[in-house]
């Protein structure tokens, strides 16, 4: 479908992100995708702001997502920005998910925007459908004008969680007893920290939560008053023509306020065997759900157990690239991967059957993605993690944390390192404001 496009210089301005995000809570269809300027090789823009659907692709329950979407993809023939929940790998292998699903979300969701706005640089790209596009400029001059405010929620929230210390403790053990059976050598366990009858205003939230974590797939989605408040560091897959790059996280350790301590963190997660062991089990992961469509010989990791370092902690990323015919469609390409291992275990299959037992909620979108399509078919998704979701409609607030557990793991260790990914999310919902 044909867009107009106009390019305008702008000036640094600090404020441009917030009044672009205040300007877009006009609409009931938002994804806000932000890079918190980070740049490597992959990067393509700043920042990408989506808004106003033409048309709308949402699964409550189905067996058929991922051909649905196939089929959107390809009738609309256009930008589309949205997500897949964790729970559409029922769809990609013979699974169920019978656990507790207080969010409500759908299961997939995606909008074909009237609006998209690019940040790159210095410059702000409007790229909108013909029957808006008479409105860029006077769009451009709201968003310069627009009034930045805060709105707080009226009471601190009390979060509470889904599985207590003990529990806790408990499922890894049982966990690792699948192990020492050899039914799995990793898997991810997670779980759910909640909060009810939660008044929040999100943008809010979502804007104190990039602050403190400033990642490189941060999201701010709304779509129907359901709420998705991310600061992920984390890129699921990309494609740009016949690449594909995957850039699994494992392996975490806190950040130190003291620069020689802080350094000294970095190299102990850099040689910690367990933390590279968990990581290079997911590589190989990566690797052979690539390896269904790439050409031959062409699945590569370009990076091993790297250290990036972001606000709140320091994490092992690794980067595997493959090369893919040009004719293969870029949602079966997704379908063969999800749901992303680092946020699974291996061997696959088996790791996400264990998890549905131990875990007590389904997981829903978070350990799922949000992204878009180019229309021909190029695309970008992060892991949702480090995330708060809301449902507005029910009051329902609640983020996820989870661990690579492993036979090496120390239950206890774990935890704590569940409740240091906790601490963001948990701050920003719980503190006091005056």
């Amino acid at each position: 479908m044909k867009r107009k496009t106009q390019i305008f210089s702008i000036p640094t301005n600090s404020l441009l992100k917030e009044k672009l995000l205040q300007w877009s809570s006009g609409f009931e269809e938002v994804i806000w995708l932000d890079s918190n300027e980070y740049f490597d090789q992959y990067s393509e823009f700043d920042a990408v702001l989506a808004v106003d659907a033409l048309t709308v692709l949402k699964k409550k329950d189905t067996n058929d997502g991922f051909e649905a979407l196939k089929e959107y993809q390809k009738t609309t023939n256009d930008y589309i920005f949205g997500y897949l929940s964790y729970d559409l790998k029922n769809e990609t292998e013979a699974l169920i998910s019978n656990n507790i699903d207080a969010l409500a979300f759908d299961l997939l969701y995606f909008f074909q925007p009237k609006k998209i706005i690019y940040l790159k640089g210095n410059e702000l790209i409007f790229s909108y459908l013909g029957m808006v596009d008479e409105e860029i400029e006077s769009d451009l001059q709201e968003i310069q004008d627009t009034m930045i405010f805060e709105e707080h929620m009226n009471d601190v929230l009390q979060v509470c969680d889904r599985i207590s210390r003990p529990d806790y403790l408990k499922k890894v053990e049982t966990m690792q007893e699948y192990m020492h059976r050899g039914d799995i050598y990793e898997a991810n366990l997670c779980m759910e920290f909640y909060a009810e009858n939660a008044t929040i205003n999100p943008l809010s939230i979502y804007k104190k939560l990039n602050a403190i974590s400033t990642p490189p797939f941060a999201t701010f989605l709304k779509l129907e008053g359901n709420y998705l408040l991310s600061a992920s560091p984390e890129r699921y897959i990309k494609r740009k023509e016949t690449e594909v790059i995957s850039q699994p996280i494992k392996g975490t350790a806190k950040r130190s306020t003291d620069e020689g301590e802080d350094k000294a963190l970095i190299h102990t997660l850099k040689n910690d065997t367990k933390e590279r062991a968990e990581n290079i089990m997911i590589v190989d992961l990566v690797r052979n759900d690539l390896s269904h469509f790439a050409t031959k010989g062409s699945v590569k990791v370009a990076e091993l157990c790297e250290v990036y370092t972001f606000e709140q902690v320091h994490q092992l990323i690794s980067t595997v690239v493959a090369e893919v015919p040009m004719d293969v469609n870029s949602v079966d390409l997704i379908k063969s991967t999800f749901p992303m291992g680092s946020m699974t275990g291996a061997p696959k299959i088996s790791a996400m059957n264990i998890i549905e037992e131990l875990e007590e909620t389904k997981r829903g979108l978070y350990s799922g993605s949000v992204g878009y399509f180019e229309p021909n078919g190029d695309f970008d998704f992060n892991v949702v993690i480090r995330s708060i979701l809301y449902n507005s409609t029910k009051q329902y607030a609640s983020f996820s944390v989870g661990s690579a557990i492993t036979s090496l793991s120390d239950p206890e260790k774990e935890y704590e390192e569940c409740l240091l990914k906790a601490n963001a999310m948990k701050r920003v919902l719980c503190e006091k404001v005056n």
